[in-house]
């Protein structure tokens, strides 16, 4: 019987096949034991994903999470919301990885109890915040754009603000938190300096994106909707108004022949229809004129520093370094702009019970060889009373008045907001405005103003410094910070100036400019007002040229960004209504008041 050596024994199954130099058994028990370990890995990775977990300390319940709960993104019409996790933690295993190990230096804090009381929390809030602005801004807001892809937006779902801004973030680089900051918490961004606000905010050109032709055709067809339904709507405004100049024709009419009776004439057909024409002696048949629809809304204390400055204005950026006008944000918006700040808040400390937040008003011009002819109407409202000045009538004199501001060469951002650039923070019932004591202790300054108790509008141009933001407590615009009076001169003789035309409620009317104040000039103008079946009229032409310093020439070809303001209900300084900026141009049909040939 042979018997076998050490030599020729067989290794055991689990130690004879070798891979990568390691026996298969260690290999299959390693796979086990990491299939293991990462399922269990995972499972905790998970499990410290979910809002459960997320507020399961006091702080996030007691503080964040209350912030949070009935947000659009907790709760909404589609019942798709977002949790801690979907815009806290990346969705790729990496960066969640990542993240998850910076974020355990949370634990730290939750142990020496930095953020453990609302004050303690409030006190580090915004360092907080501007650890997650600045993460976002990182990953080009990958977090939001998980769930909200430029390439699915339609803008015809959207309103007209988002979609300008949307088109305008794809173009230049914007990414969604340079904008969308508390949207799920409370929002402390004006708690930010401006100056790091402006360089985190600023476009990336890594960003750029190319525009996606859905929604490029999603623009195109709700632009050309809207158009037509404001045509619509323009055609049915022009019936109603045809049936109001006839009722006022007749009204006219009436009243002629009833003068005409009393004074022993009774040939009343001798008498001129004024339908029409004009209380200010225009020879001008204003049913062939074009009509503009205008809205002029309540502004409250919404300064110039104020639309530029970051803190208070959300469109401080487009308007300031894109280059936007007001209107491209705001066109479609004035009736619910105008409502909420006529209420009071932040911008109307002192609010008017039953002011009306809006004016629609219609804009007709024409022109002849000479002249240009302008005429306004607009609804009365009855009368608000005042409550902070007695008798409840700022100005007694005058039921209402209107202005209109034409813009001149030279003046900052002129184009894009028109008269606004002569609306600063230091005028009169504006927050920082000077009193009299103040004023005249600054005699040199007082005397070329010409001012006493208030200071009236001005230009930046005419100061050597104002004050946008308003750090450290500095008061905001600049009243006191002039210019030479030869700096003066020169402005005016290169038009740098607000044209401004003024019509008071009896008729009479002022010509004039805006540069370092409020300043009548030898210019021209003739109007009349009248209210008549529960409508104002205001009618007023100038010359097209003219040579009193401070009338910018109106020239065919030319386009003009213009303004129009309406103190009614007795208001007197910046509680008016006023329009964004207009364009306005001779013979120009693309121009929103087309200045026809007579």
């Amino acid at each position: 019987m042979t018997e076998s050596t050490d030599d020729n024994k067989k290794e055991p199954i689990w130690r004879r096949y070798v891979f990568w130099g390691m026996p298969v058994a260690g290999i299959a028990v390693a796979f086990a034991a990491g299939i293991i370990f990462w399922g269990g890995f995972n499972t905790a990775m998970e499990a410290t994903n979910k809002l459960e977990f997320c507020v399961s300390c006091h702080e996030m319940n007691d503080f964040v999470y209350k912030e949070y709960t009935g947000t659009i993104h907790d709760v909404n019409r589609s019942g798709v919301g977002a949790t801690c996790s979907d815009c806290h933690v990346p969705k790729d295993w990496t960066h969640k990885v990542i993240r998850k190990v910076k974020a355990s230096r949370e634990l730290w804090g939750k142990i020496t109890g930095s953020i453990a009381t609302r004050e303690k929390f409030e006190d580090k809030r915004i360092h907080l915040a501007m650890n997650e602005w600045e993460r976002m801004k990182s990953t080009d807001s990958i977090e939001c754009r998980n769930c909200h892809g430029f390439e699915s937006m339609m803008p015809e779902f959207q309103k007209p603000r988002a979609r300008q801004q949307h088109l305008n973030a794809m173009e230049t680089g914007q990414t969604c938190i340079d904008c969308h900051k508390g949207i799920a918490h409370q929002n402390i961004r004006d708690r930010a300096d401006p100056d790091y606000l402006e360089e985190i905010e600023a476009p990336n050109p890594d960003f750029i994106r190319e525009v996606p032709e859905e929604y490029l055709v999603s623009l195109a067809y709700i632009t050309e909707k809207e158009a037509k339904e404001a045509a619509e709507a323009k055609a049915a405004q022009a019936e109603e108004r045809k049936a109001l100049e006839e009722l006022i024709a007749s009204a006219v009419e009436t009243a002629r022949a009833d003068a005409l009776a009393e004074a022993g004439n009774n040939d009343a057909g001798d008498a001129k229809s004024e339908a029409g024409g004009s209380g200010a002696g225009f020879d001008i048949d204003w049913t062939k004129a074009p009509v503009a629809d205008v809205t002029l809304f309540y502004p409250g204390q919404a300064s110039f520093e104020w639309v530029q400055n970051g803190k208070t204005h959300g469109g401080a950026r487009p308007l300031t370094k894109g280059g936007d006008a007001c209107s491209t944000c705001h066109a479609n918006e004035l009736e619910a702009i105008g409502n909420k700040i006529v209420a009071g808040g932040e911008i109307e400390p002192t609010p008017i019970p039953g002011k009306r937040g809006t004016i629609d008003a219609t804009v007709q011009a024409v022109h002849d060889a000479d002249n240009v002819y302008l005429r306004l109407q607009w609804p009365d409202a009855g009368h608000n009373p005042a409550p902070f000045v007695d008798g409840g009538k700022m100005d007694p004199d005058n039921q209402i008045k209107v202005a209109m501001m034409i813009t001149g060469t030279g003046i900052e951002m002129g184009d894009q907001v028109g008269c606004w650039a002569s609306c600063h923070a230091d005028n009169t019932y504006m927050p920082f405005a000077p009193d009299a004591e103040t004023i005249a202790a600054n005699s040199e300054v007082a005397e070329q103003l010409s001012a006493t108790e208030t200071i009236t509008k001005y230009l930046t141009e005419s100061r050597t410094k104002v004050e946008v933001r308003g750090r450290r407590g500095k008061a905001q615009g600049g009243w006191d910070k002039l210019k030479t009076a030869e700096e003066m001169d020169q402005f005016l003789a290169d038009g740098t100036i607000l044209d401004l035309l003024r019509i008071y409620a009896d008729g009479s009317a002022t010509n004039g400019y805006l540069l370092d104040r409020r300043v009548a000039n030898d210019g021209e103008i003739a109007a009349s007002a009248n209210l008549s079946n529960g409508t104002w009229t205001v009618e007023f032409s100038r010359p097209l040229n003219s040579d009193a310093g401070g009338d910018v020439p109106l020239e065919p070809g030319k386009t003009y960004t213009v303004g129009f303001a309406i103190h009614d209900d007795y208001a007197a300084a910046r509680f008016h209504h006023v329009t964004l900026d207009l364009k306005m141009a001779l013979d120009d049909p693309g121009a929103a008041i087309n200045v026809v040939k007579k």
